[in-house]
């Protein structure tokens, strides 16, 4: 059995509903939100792992924030931004239907950590990476993110179109591997890795920058360019995005060293000359 989380929140006032949680495990972490009567938690669809039976669920278009205005063509303007960041047109909404207290959990498809943020304790946004979402307190906006310059739109990968996040409750951002928390000082700059940036205040200033010469990009196995962060404000650094994880199980998969052992010293090598006996 995992080691409870040292995250636990018990709750204060705010304008979206102000759940109380519980993140567990370690490794591979889930969150267990308690909801009173009548408040409610969204979540990406598929990231529930189990509820109590007094907690309904319902499929709604965006956000399910109770904000875009608009009738119907604002529920499906923010059902369309969510759409451009890759995800579904729709959100799952889980309401607490019954009396005293009811739970439902969530968990992270990815191994990683779950990290819990007060968006009024960063000033109300954030910008996070296109997949990071997991689940929130109901009235939290999803939106949409474009980088400004050109350049990061061409070169970016990653980084052009990001997740914003906007309220004043919780939010729940899945991250890969270890997460690592930065607070820029006004003019210091950090280097990162377009994919391992998980997240950042819209106080931070993001660029990109190439990596270096022409031998880095072709030999080094970096990427051309990284993202160059400005402060002042909060960085959030993920270890192993999915997209690495995922790009080196294809390489795996690919690759020709079916007959030798996976931490074989000779690699390629050792092919060529089993081959060649």
């Amino acid at each position: 059995m995992g080691m409870a989380n040292p995250w636990q929140h018990s709750r204060s006032g705010s304008i979206a509903d102000d759940i109380d949680f519980e993140i567990k495990g370690q490794e591979l972490q889930f969150v267990e939100i308690e909801l009173d009567p009548g408040e409610s938690a969204v979540a990406e669809a598929g990231a529930m792992v189990w509820k109590d039976a007094a907690v309904g669920m319902t499929t709604v278009f965006g956000d399910g924030s109770g904000d875009q205005g608009g009738g119907f063509m604002g529920k499906l303007l923010g059902a369309g931004k969510r759409l451009v960041t890759g995800e579904s047109l729709f959100t799952t909404v889980f309401t607490h239907n019954g009396g005293g207290k009811a739970r439902v959990a969530f968990a992270s498809p990815t191994p990683g950590a779950i990290l819990p943020i007060k968006l009024d304790s960063v000033g109300g946004t954030l910008i996070c990476q296109k997949d990071a979402f997991l689940a929130a307190a109901r009235g939290v906006s999803i939106g949409v993110e474009f980088q400004r310059r050109i350049m990061t739109g061409l070169f970016g990968g990653e980084g052009f179109i990001m997740q914003r996040l906007d309220g004043d409750g919780w939010v729940f951002v899945q991250m890969g591997g270890t997460v690592v928390e930065r607070t820029l000082a006004p003019g210091e700059q950090l280097h990162v890795d377009t994919g391992c940036l998980a997240a950042y205040t819209p106080s931070v200033d993001f660029d990109l920058v190439g990596a270096g010469g022409v031998k880095s990009m072709l030999f080094g196995g970096e990427g051309a360019f990284f993202a160059r962060l400005t402060g002042p404000g909060k960085v959030w650094i993920q270890s192993l995005p999915f997209s690495r994880l995922a790009g080196r199980m294809m390489q795996a998969a690919m690759g020709r060293g079916q007959s030798r052992g996976e931490g074989s010293i000779l690699g390629e090598l050792g092919d060529f000359i089993g081959n060649n006996r």
